[in-house]
């Protein structure tokens, strides 16, 4: 398939700046993958597509506030630094983007928060945006980490056109996240609210976790026509073992197994036995999912609306059959559907 082939029209006003009053009552389209028909809902509609035995997976990747404010020694000169990873935590290693990118170079220092609370030398450059930073911070790791954490920011995507506001904290995480290590939320997961969460599982649907910690990769632009010349980043996965058991017996039992969201999808196919089955897996994934693609584990899939031309859409695309998802997402447009993270969502069964 080609690049070319994903390029959808998504009016700037159809782009979710604000997440919906309530998590449950964003919108819901709902699409029938062998017939291609649509209905529209609320997500809280979703608990009548479950029951009991079926199972859900999830991420519970947590996000943390990786944007960062500051100021470069001696022009005083106002920069933005985006912490994509750790690389090693004696040193204080961090893999980071810079903005504006052309005038942050090897050696300089850079100044975050009242009275300079911490300061960073760059040393060295890993793309034209990416450098590598050293903090320089002599108290205990901890202190070091509270402090970063102190200072940052909620990393809202660029196309939300304004700052992180306070109610951006809780909402821009899942109400399964736990394990710090995301730059961005995997949005499918934004929908459940606590309570439904426990009416889902009253109804006797399964949750299984696993984590993927979503870097930045996933929103990297594709830029090649042909797509078997991407190449996505690499982001770390951790499938444990009771992941494993709920989702297998689901499978055994050919209940509904519902992959919640473009990460899941991603975790779980990295980690397939030659038997079909959902196997352990702790390490890192860069692979990409694009039509035509054979999937082992999940018979359905809860997404949010996507950005034309981006990896997610095409993994959507793969699943849900390529001529079906390019027609929801132009009836998503005429209906006025809220795009993007902080949009509404689709279930595909």
């Amino acid at each position: 398939m080609k690049l070319s082939q994903f390029k959808i029209s998504v009016p700037d006003n159809l782009i979710a700046t604000h997440p919906a009053k309530n998590r449950e009552d964003a919108r819901l389209m709902v699409l029938d993958r062998k017939t291609g028909k649509i209905e529209h809902k609320k997500f809280k509609d979703i608990l009548n597509y479950f029951d009991d035995g079926d199972c859900m997976i999830v991420n519970n990747t947590r996000v943390f506030p990786a944007r960062l404010y500051g100021n470069k020694e001696k022009t005083g000169a106002k920069i933005e630094v985006f912490l994509l990873r750790e690389l090693n935590r004696e040193s204080r290693l961090w893999d980071v983007l810079v903005d504006p990118a052309r005038k942050i170079r090897i050696g300089n220092k850079l100044y975050f928060g009242d009275d300079d609370l911490l300061v960073a030398e760059v040393i060295d450059n890993t793309t034209s945006r990416g450098r590598t930073l050293r903090f320089l911070f002599d108290g205990p790791y901890e202190e070091f980490k509270k402090t970063v954490l102190s200072l940052g920011q909620t990393p809202l995507p660029k196309y939300i056109k304004r700052k992180a506001e306070p109610e951006d904290a809780d909402r821009y995480q899942t109400v399964f996240a736990r394990h710090e290590g995301a730059v961005a939320a995997p949005t499918a997961g934004l929908h459940f609210s606590m309570p439904l969460v426990k009416r889902l599982e009253l109804k006797g649907v399964h949750f299984a976790e696993m984590t993927l910690h979503v870097g930045l990769g996933t929103f990297r632009p594709v830029e090649v026509e042909d797509l078997t010349k991407h190449k996505m980043d690499s982001e770390q996965v951790i499938v444990p073992k009771d992941c494993c058991d709920i989702v297998n017996k689901a499978k055994t039992a050919k209940k509904r197994i519902c992959a919640v969201g473009t990460t899941v999808m991603r975790g779980v196919e990295t980690s397939v036995s030659t038997q079909g089955e959902l196997k352990p897996f702790d390490g890192w994934t860069n692979k990409f999912i694009f039509p035509p693609y054979d999937f082992s584990i999940a018979n359905c899939m809860i997404t949010n609306f996507h950005m034309p031309e981006s990896t997610l859409l095409m993994m959507v695309a793969a699943f849900g059959g390529y001529e079906h998802i390019m027609h929801a997402y132009k009836v998503a447009v005429k209906e006025k559907y809220r795009f993007y993270s902080y949009g509404d969502a689709m279930l595909i069964i």
